[in-house]
Parts: structure tokens; C-alpha cells; sequence
């Protein structure tokens, strides 16, 4: 282990943790980072202030034993840490017909990182709850849309980390030293330009995963930058945006010129380097990306979704006006995913009766790409969500067809999607 370590910087508490002076699970956790480190580039680590786990899904007793051995270790979380998803509604999860032994498992994954002291939120939107970072505090996230938005919107500063970096990341209160931690790295390297783009496709909800997409998988490596947004977006639009260029590609920040923090102008976007001309955006290319969501030729529903990430009060409550004295059609499975905070002040308000009297099941804690929540034997998803879309055919086995919240809402109640494609002429 010396010759690994020979090459970082440390401090003395660090050097304490990789000789065990703290308890057992901090000195694997500092190891594991330690020699990652130099894959990341760094020679040193940087103190964080929070973390979210992604490693809370439950895909196999390898995670599972992982995640206890560290509790049983002594295992404690040096920072304030929140739980991404996990694998089952804990409170619904015979209604919705999960396997118990699988349900099981899933329990005990959640219950290790409990023990660990981290805060059992199990949400992918962390951000837009009483744990969100602030403007240039330096965390470890993972979950990509979380990342991309913590990085983007917030101008928090985080690499994407995977599973298990994620909690040796929350059990020491350190991360490698390199990546989007470092101002740096956080400057542009894609100019984007929105061109006849109109204002009023700007403001629709439909048009921010679009664009997301985009980002993705243009920009393989690298921050790209967008100019000529005249619309001023909501925090639910720039999620979805965020979604979905985490979802299409590997970005974890982005800046949008007069929205986004570091981006007040393109010279602080870029930190002042000279650009070559931008790569324009136009209505017929946004529309050429739109139709790659959407990988149905029929026209059939089986089921529709909402909520990746999970769904706010305010998507929440719009969709409770959409649904309200309506009925999804027999056989259409309608999901609406949001955490657990968001559902208590739903069933407070009413809200949640209007829309399960939709015919909707509204499920907290996971969503459904990562527990086994569609029924056997669907074929095709819609969906509003750029995420759920891009993951149907490969995650969940479905078939996709994105389309806007109310066309969404439509084809639960006709079993059709009826898709309106005059907007994006």
C-alpha cells in the first residue's frame, strides 16, 4: 500500500484514517480513495461538506454485503449525507406487488447507510429539498441528474462519483482534488447558440429535455455552454434539462449564459479564453432530437410515467389539475415517482386523493428504473420525462414515446398517445 500512497499529499487526520485511528470502515474508506485518486488525477484530497449516496439500489448482495460490512465496522458519516432512490416504497411496497425477499434486501441496503448516520431522504432530487448545497460549497454527489444540477444550477462543485466512491466520500469528509472541484475545470468548452428558436417553445416544459438531450450527446467530454435562452426557466425545467444531458451523456455541469451562476456573460463562462464561432441550435434540429426519445411505432400506451427525477409539489399539483374528475383507462398503469416528503404534504392537502382517484399510484422512495415496478408484459412507455424515455428500452424493457405533461395525461385516459408536433415547426 505505501508505493499507492507515496504519491498524495496528506494531511495528518488523513494519514490518521488510512492507519485506523478513527475506527476500521473510515481506514478501508480512506484506502478505496486513496487509490482513486490517482485516477482522477489528484495528489491530494479537498474537504467536502455533504454527500448523496447512489449506491442505496439494490442490484445484488455484493452492494448489500459492502454497505453492512461498513455499518458493522463502526462505520459513521463525517458529513451531512442523503440517500438517492432505493429499490422499494417502503411503505407501499406489497400494494405495488414487490417481491418480499427482494423487498427484503432492499430494506436492509437502506437500513446499513441509516446506521451509518446518513439522512433516509431516498430521492434523486436532493436539491430541491432542506439539503441542498449553496453557491461554491464543495460536495460529493452522486446520481447524475443530481450532480449536473448541483454543478450547474446551484453552483455547487462535485464530480459524478459512482457507487461505494460515493460513501468512502461521506465516511471521511474527503474527495480527490481534481475534476469540477477545480475552478479550472469548470470552464467552458462547447458554445452552444440557440438560433430562431421561438420564445414561446422556450417556455414550454417539453422543450428542457429536448435540449438536455442535445447537450449529451453532443458533448462527450467536456462544459458546454448555451447562449440565446430568452425564456427565464423554473427550477423543474432546468432539472428536467439536467436529467437528460446526464442521462444522454457523461455531463456534469453546464452553463447557460444569463441563468446559471458562473455564466452572468460568455467571457465568464469561458473564464475569458478566446471561442471559436458556436454551433447553432435550431427548431429543426431540437425537433431531429425530440423523435430520438421516442422509439414506438405504435400509437398504444401500456404505461405512462411521471417523475424522473422525482416529481416537485409543483409538478405534483399539475398534474392533480390535469387528472382531476378524470379516470385512467383500465389496463394503463399510471406512475407518478416523488419522495417521501413531497407525498405527506400531498395526502395533507388533498391533493393525493385527486390524483390516485386518477387512477394513478403514487410511489415514493424509487422510481421505476430502479425496482421492478412495471408489469410484466408491457410494451410502451410514455412518458414527459427525457430520463424515463431514454432509459425504457434498455433499463426498464419498454418502448418509449415522449410527449408533453397534458398529451401524457390524455393517452393515460384514451390507452393512445396523440402526440401535437405544430409547436416544433
Amino acid at each position: 500500500m505505501i508505493e499507492v500512497f507515496e504519491s498524495l499529499v496528506l494531511s495528518e487526520e488523513e494519514r490518521g484514517f488510512l492507519d485506523g485511528e478513527a475506527d476500521d470502515a473510515t481506514a478501508l474508506a480512506m484506502r478505496i480513495l486513496a487509490r482513486m485518486a490517482p485516477l482522477y488525477g489528484a495528489d491530494r484530497f479537498i474537504e467536502v461538506t455533504r454527500a448523496h449516496i447512489d449506491g442505496i439500489v439494490y442490484e445484488g448482495n455484493a452492494g448489500l454485503d459492502f454497505a453492512e460490512r461498513l455499518a458493522e465496522l463502526g462505520g459513521q458519516v463525517r458529513v451531512p449525507t442523503s440517500l438517492n432512490v432505493m429499490s422499494m416504497d417502503r411503505s407501499n411496497w406489497r400494494q405495488l406487488r414487490q417481491d418480499p425477499s427482494y423487498a427484503a434486501n432492499a430494506r436492509r441496503l437502506g437500513s446499513a447507510y441509516v446506521r451509518m448516520g446518513a439522512t433516509p431522504s431516498f430521492t434523486c432530487a436532493p436539491y430541491q429539498s432542506e439539503v441542498a448545497p449553496v453557491f461554491g460549497e464543495q460536495i460529493a454527489w452522486s446520481e447524475s441528474n443530481a450532480v449536473a444540477f448541483a454543478n450547474s444550477i446551484i453552483g455547487a462543485r462535485t464530480n459524478r462519483y459512482g457507487d461505494y466512491l460515493d460513501i468512502s466520500c461521506a465516511l471521511t469528509g474527503r474527495a480527490p482534488a481534481a475534476g469540477l472541484h477545480l475552478t479550472e475545470n469548470r470552464r467552458g468548452t462547447h458554445w452552444f447558440r440557440l438560433t430562431g428558436v421561438p420564445e414561446s417553445l422556450q417556455q414550454r416544459d417539453e422543450f428542457y429535455p429536448v435540449l438536455g438531450y442535445l447537450l449529451g450527446q453532443t458533448v462527450t467530454t467536456g462544459v458546454p455552454v448555451v447562449e440565446g435562452l430568452d425564456a427565464a426557466p423554473s427550477s423543474d425545467q432546468l432539472k428536467a434539462l439536467a436529467a437528460a444531458a446526464a442521462s444522454s451523456g457523461a455531463i456534469g455541469l453546464f452553463h447557460i449564459v444569463g441563468i446559471t451562476p458562473e455564466a452572468p456573460d460568455l467571457e465568464a463562462a469561458f473564464q475569458g479564453e478566446t471561442q471559436a464561432r458556436p454551433e447553432l441550435v435550431t427548431v429543426e434540429r431540437l425537433r431531429t432530437v425530440r423523435k430520438m426519445l421516442t422509439t414506438s411505432t405504435s400509437g398504444e400506451v401500456d404505461v405512462v410515467a411521471f417523475g424522473s427525477p422525482h416529481a416537485s409539489l409543483a409538478e405534483c399539483r399539475e398534474l392533480a389539475r390535469l387528472m382531476e374528475g378524470r379516470a385512467a383507462r383500465e389496463g394503463v398503469q399510471v406512475y407518478v415517482t416523488t419522495s417521501r416528503g413531497v407525498k405527506e404534504i400531498l395526502a395533507r392537502t388533498g391533493t393525493l386523493e385527486t390524483i390516485e382517484s386518477f387512477g394513478t399510484q403514487v410511489v415514493a422512495d424509487t422510481c421505476i428504473v430502479v425496482a421492478p415496478l412495471v408489469r410484466a408484459g408491457a410494451r410502451v412507455l410514455m412518458t414527459n420525462s427525457g430520463k424515463y424515455a431514454h432509459y425504457g428500452p434498455g433499463i426498464i424493457g419498454v418502448e418509449s414515446i415522449f410527449g408533453s405533461t397534458e398529451e401524457c395525461v390524455e393517452a393515460a385516459v384514451t390507452g393512445r398517445a396523440e402526440v401535437d408536433d405544430s409547436v416544433w415547426q
